[in-house]
């Protein structure tokens, strides 16, 4: 049975920090893209981060490059994403997904589509809310 296991959210002043994880059982992680997703009340649903287990290749929304870092554990049984400078608009549910790479999509491609919306995660996890104080 595949499960994605999110932890690590709270509630943290704007300008911090905190670290997500996503444990993740019931598959071969080196078939899979792991990505991270938000969603703030009455927003949609975006992506904010992806890592491909093949090969580590990773992936940042233009709107988390250089405070947000993605990583896995030496045994592939967490993703991790730490969530530096936080700020208030990003208090939102935050999701780890799975996705295995199909067809003819590199690593990089698979990623970025990934977290683009243009393909969907196959599993979920249930999210771990976070919130941004002002």
């Amino acid at each position: 049975e595949v499960q994605l296991v999110e932890s690590g959210g709270g509630l943290v002043q704007t300008g911090g920090s905190l670290r997500l994880s996503c444990a993740v059982s019931g598959f071969t992680f080196d078939d899979y893209a792991i990505g991270w997703f938000r969603q703030a009340p009455g927003k949609e649903r975006e992506g904010v981060s992806c890592i491909e287990g093949s090969d580590g290749t990773t992936y940042y929304a233009d709107s988390v490059k250089g405070r947000f870092t993605i990583s896995t554990d030496n045994a592939k049984n967490r993703v991790y994403l730490q969530m530096n400078s936080l700020k208030p608009e990003e208090t939102a549910v935050y999701y780890c997904a799975a996705r295995p790479r199909r067809g003819w999509a590199t690593a990089e491609e698979h990623c970025t589509y990934f977290v683009s919306g243009l393909y969907s995660p196959d599993y979920w996890g249930q999210g771990t809310q976070v919130t941004v104080s002002s």
